[in-house]
């Protein structure tokens, strides 16, 4: 009979062993995370303002006893805003450096493939991405690969029509888009055209950039010829600097709108003067006062005066999002129990900003207010 226990306990354990093992990316000291976004590149600035904000938080929870006795550590890889390399990325942090979840990523059609073709069929969770796209906001009973994207920003529908109201509101009606030809600017232009159809208006004039590339003159010359009352600009912060020096030159003032993936601080570096007056929707809280304590509490994290930014400030909310999940999801870790803690999460409070999870529902949040770059490239809202 003793033996007969002693068997069943050591095949306990070793079952239990077989379980544990099943997860990779988890020690009992330390929880492997993963992050694909550019660190190089036209869009490297941005990136690099997600990865430094994630590490000083991480660094923050080691500090204060980890997630349960684990401490969490980032391998960031740089993608260069390039799909193929999003995806080579997503294999080598899956397979080869063994993360247990992935955060953090960014861009609409690299996450979007990322999702359908490798983290999604390898049932490994990511949370937030710099992207509002509807590809990445499909049903979970539509797309079996939606299931494991967890998205924290609003969409580009809910920035679009935000915008869109907003001009209306002020009697503009002749209104042209400039969109970067991918996945983001494309779902750009759906949520504008959409944002439109609902004062039974359509855009004036659509101009087109590359990604990646800042050659803006193919779409000035369709957009000149409407002269439009304003602009929506779906594009990154250098095609947007040189699309609206290119109007500037050639006399064209129309009202310049544009959207949160932009990069206020870039697009600001990037224009100087010619900043002034181009509108921004954002998708998460002022980073540049301590009214709200999310906000508060990611200017303490910092302790550096002028590093606030709206990139960063949504990267500390992503990795908060996370942390939240993994501390629901408690001590025996897996990644179905993270699953089921983030779907757990239906208007959670993070200081001021709410995230909301179900089992079908992974929008996150719908927070979208409209800025305005003022003299000396200050934003305000």
């Amino acid at each position: 009979m003793r033996l007969l226990k002693r068997l069943i306990t050591v095949g306990t354990i070793a079952f239990s062993a077989l379980g544990w093992a099943a997860d990779p990316g988890i020690t009992d000291s330390t929880i492997t995370l993963g992050m694909s976004a550019p660190f190089s590149g036209p869009t490297g600035a941005y990136g690099i303002d997600m990865r430094q904000t994630i590490q000083t938080y991480f660094e923050h929870i080691n500090k204060t006893g980890g997630i349960h006795g684990r401490k969490l550590e980032l391998v960031a890889l740089d993608d260069g805003y390039e799909t193929d390399r999003t995806l080579a990325n997503t294999k080598t942090l899956i397979g080869e450096k063994h993360a247990f979840a992935l955060l953090a990523y960014y861009g609409s059609s690299p996450t979007t493939e990322a999702m359908n073709t490798v983290f999604g069929p390898a049932k490994v969770p990511l949370v937030g991405t710099i992207s509002g796209a509807t590809s990445l906001r499909e049903s979970t009973t539509g797309n079996p690969n939606a299931r494991y994207m967890f998205n924290v920003r609003a969409s580009y529908a809910d920035e679009t029509e935000a915008i869109v109201n907003q001009l209306v509101s002020l009697g503009l009606k002749n209104i042209a888009v400039f969109y970067q030809n991918d996945g983001f600017g494309k779902s750009g232009l759906d949520g504008v055209t959409a944002a439109l159809k609902k004062h039974n208006l359509t855009p004036s004039a659509v101009g087109t950039v590359e990604r990646n590339s800042i050659d803006v003159s193919k779409a000035i010359e369709p957009i000149t010829k409407a002269n439009p009352q304003a602009v929506v600009m779906v594009t990154l912060y250098k095609p947007t600097a040189a699309f609206v020096k290119g109007m500037k030159k050639i006399g064209q003032n129309p009202m310049f709108m544009t959207l949160s993936p932009v990069g206020t601080e870039q697009l600001v570096q990037e224009l100087g003067p010619d900043a002034r007056g181009i509108g921004i929707s954002q998708v998460a809280p002022y980073p540049w006062n301590d009214v709200v304590p999310v906000v508060r509490e990611y200017q303490k994290l910092l302790s550096k005066p002028g590093t606030n930014s709206y990139y960063g400030i949504e990267a500390f909310i992503t990795a908060k999002t996370m942390v939240e999940g993994l501390r629901r999801a408690g001590k025996d870790l897996s990644r179905e129990k993270l699953m089921t803690a983030l779907e757990g999460m239906n208007n959670v409070d993070l200081g001021g900003y709410r995230i909301n999870y179900g089992p079908s529902n992974r929008l996150g949040s719908r927070f979208v207010e409209l800025t305005v770059i003022g003299a000396g490239g200050k934003v305000l809202k």
